[in-house]
């Protein structure tokens, strides 16, 4: 029996924090650079964190996030070795949930819609593995945790990090772990 991962999408699977810089300074002409992000939460980058966040609620704002390098390629090896799962809380941010879909639906449609979980609390989720960037959601998991890297978790020590997708395939593509 293969082992389960459940794999977050936002600044896992998506690059919200491109997306997020992108969308501000097209809607009030600042230009916030990837770095500002780095160690504070993702709002707080901005100059006005609350027109920041009002962008989450935008029509396509989910919907048309680039990518994150490697993603898709890495899931399709997974995939032969795990059975995975994407997990999103997508609930705070209404939009969000059918652009989500309509998402993995472009960028990864070899994920069946039955391995797709659009949440509100992940703790609900029971897979052996859990990659996330938010500790929030890795600290109360009863398995084993992935931190994946993005600006505002750059100082978290407590969780085994990976820095990007061919990372976090070295780590899970190890003959041992694989083993039964």
């Amino acid at each position: 029996m293969k082992k389960s991962i459940a794999i977050d999408m936002d600044n896992v699977l998506v690059d919200i924090e491109l997306n997020w810089i992108n969308w501000y300074e097209k809607a009030f002409g600042l230009r916030v650079e990837r770095e500002a992000m780095r160690g504070i939460p993702e709002d707080a980058a901005f100059p006005d964190p609350i027109a920041a966040r009002s962008l989450l609620y935008q029509p396509g704002f989910f919907l048309n996030a680039p990518i994150i390098e490697g993603a898709a390629e890495a899931l399709q090896s997974l995939k032969e070795h795990y059975d995975l799962y994407i997990v999103s809380a997508a609930m705070e941010f209404p939009n969000s949930l059918i652009e989500k879909h309509d998402w993995l639906a472009r960028y990864l449609p070899f994920i069946s819609w039955r391995n797709i979980v659009l949440c509100g609390d992940k703790s609900i989720i029971g897979t052996d593995i859990l990659i996330d960037d938010h500790t929030k959601n890795l600290d109360p998991f009863k398995g084993e945790t992935i931190l994946f890297t993005a600006g505002h978790n750059i100082n978290v020590e407590r969780h085994t990090r990976v820095n990007n997708w061919a990372e976090a395939l070295d780590l899970l593509l190890v003959e041992e772990r694989l083993a039964p």
